[in-house]
């Protein structure tokens, strides 16, 4: 398929800043490469029009990946312990590292890329073929209990906030991952937590929820006045892992208008829960038929976890995007709806959550 005649893709969740600043330079996200999943170049050729740059602090420096915590493994599925909550102070440091290696790259694209605020912003930049970057912080750590950093981080270009990554902070439990279980796994938000969702609100920053327990979701849920999204989770009923979405949780995602991005990461995807890269992309598929039909064409998108999870073979990387397109022609998708599904859906409930 020719990338130029297909829609153009924004992307709910990508780790690729934390990929780039491991790296320390050596990998480039302007040449093309062979390593990790996205770069200029590649994004060009899968039609990546942009995404949700994610800012993520691991608890070791280098270690993104769940499979680095304490993981115990059965014939029945998995569980993995979760490291104890961070530092604020070491979180906030590490958090503004990245966050501003985001910005020098809108500096060195010399106009390829450019961090998003409003929009109409965004609408703009996916409509001209400029690279669309939204910051994003994962894990609420770097924020301190009197919300101050939130308001600086607002003020340089925060639109989304994941109120957890996996592990405990001072605003909620995230979710551990775990294979088969239901996503109920603990405690919901703190009352440090709900003066977050009021902020967000009021600032009109995005709640990502895709890492919070189920409990938290609904403390979420009751107090949000926005959308509520989950910008990379999928299915529960097709895969009983955690860090998915049971039907109720649907429901009401479907009731307040909001949306989810399907995740591409293999061991949320299988119905087995494994982790093998030799997944079909026939189960994406599956996965986007069980939630139009339950949330509707308007509430779906798509939310990789490039360059954070392991992801069909099939796709490779960004460049594969296409791929997953064709699936979907075939499937019977029509044009308008596979807009939808590719970015319109993603324009439409952040138009709802920040404004134009």
């Amino acid at each position: 398929m020719n990338p130029a005649a297909g829609p153009t893709i924004f992307d709910g969740h990508n780790d690729t800043l934390l990929e780039l600043y491991k790296g320390e330079g050596q990998r480039s996200f302007f040449t093309r490469g062979e390593g990790g999943h996205v770069d200029l170049p590649r994004a060009r050729e899968g039609g990546f029009g942009g995404g949700f740059f994610a800012v993520f602090v691991p608890a070791v420096a280098g270690t993104t990946d769940p499979d680095g915590a304490d993981l115990t493994l059965s014939e029945e599925g998995y569980e993995v312990r979760m490291p104890p909550e961070l530092d604020q102070k070491y979180a906030l440091e590490y958090a503004l590292a990245v966050s501003a290696s985001l910005f020098r790259l809108e500096r060195e694209s010399y106009g390829q890329l450019r961090v998003v605020r409003t929009a109409t912003e965004l609408q703009e930049r996916l409509d001209s073929g400029v690279l669309a970057a939204v910051l994003h912080i994962e894990g609420a750590e770097p924020i301190g209990p009197g919300l101050d950093e939130l308001e600086i981080f607002y003020q340089a270009g925060l639109r989304s906030l994941g109120i957890t990554w996996s592990r405990r902070n001072r605003f909620a439990e995230g979710v551990p991952f775990k294979f088969p279980s239901s996503p109920d796994t603990g405690p919901g938000l703190t009352e440090e937590g709900r003066e977050l969702v009021r902020a967000c609100n009021r600032l009109g920053i995005m709640l990502d929820l895709s890492h919070l327990n189920e409990q938290g979701f609904w403390d979420v849920a009751k107090l949000s006045d926005a959308p509520l999204v989950a910008t990379h989770s999928n299915a529960h009923a097709i895969c009983r892992s955690t860090r998915n979405l049971t039907d109720r949780q649907l429901d009401a995602i479907r009731e307040s208008d909001g949306m989810v991005g399907l995740n591409f990461a293999v061991h949320f995807l299988r119905p087995d829960g494994h982790k093998d890269a030799n997944t079909p992309l026939e189960v994406m598929v599956q996965h986007v038929d069980y939630l139009v039909e339950r949330i509707g064409i308007d509430r779906v998108g798509l939310g990789s976890d490039f360059d954070g999870a392991t992801i069909p073979q099939e796709m490779g990387d960004v460049s594969g995007l296409p791929k997953l397109i064709g699936l979907l022609r075939e499937r019977g998708y029509d044009e308008p709806s596979i807009r939808k599904l590719a970015h319109e859906n993603w324009v439409r409930v952040l138009t709802k959550t920040w404004g134009a």
